[in-house]
C-alpha cells in the first residue's frame, strides 16, 4: 500500500502530466483525447507507470512510439513543475478498462432492445 506520501506524489505527477501531454504536437500522437487514469510510482521515486486511454481509434504502436519519443520531454517538464528530488523515470501503458467498459455497456443495451423486440413480437404471436 502507498503511503500518503507517494499517493500526493502520484497524484500530482498525474495531474501535471495531463496537462503537459497536451502540448505535445507529435503526429503520431495525434488529435486524440488522451487521459492519464492513474499512475504507480515506485517508493524510491526512480520510476513511474503511466496508465492512460484515449478516446478514439488509434494505432496502438504508432502511439507508444510517439510516447515515448516524448517521455523525455515530459519528464523534463514535469522536473521543471514538481520540487522533488528525483524526478522518475516515465513508463506508458494503455488502459484499456474504460474502452473494454463501453464495450460492455453496448452489449447490454443491444441485449435489452433485443429484449424488447422479442416481447413486442411474442405479444403479436398470441393474438
Amino acid at each position: 500500500m502507498a503511503s500518503n506520501r507517494l499517493q500526493r506524489i502520484n497524484e500530482d505527477i498525474q495531474r501535471e502530466l495531463s496537462s503537459i501531454i497536451r502540448t505535445i504536437k507529435d503526429p503520431r500522437l495525434g488529435d486524440k483525447l488522451i487521459s492519464i487514469t492513474w499512475t504507480e510510482t515506485t517508493s524510491d521515486l526512480r520510476y513511474c507507470k503511466v496508465h492512460l486511454s484515449v478516446l478514439g481509434e488509434v494505432d496502438e504502436k504508432q502511439f507508444m512510439k510517439g510516447l515515448k519519443s516524448a517521455s523525455g520531454y515530459l519528464r523534463g517538464e514535469l522536473s521543471r513543475r514538481l520540487n522533488l528530488r528525483y524526478t522518475p523515470e516515465l513508463t506508458f501503458q494503455l488502459d484499456k478498462s474504460i474502452a473494454y467498459g463501453a464495450h460492455i455497456s453496448k452489449l447490454i443495451n443491444d441485449l435489452e432492445h433485443e429484449d424488447s423486440r422479442s416481447e413486442e413480437g411474442e405479444t403479436d404471436d398470441c393474438e
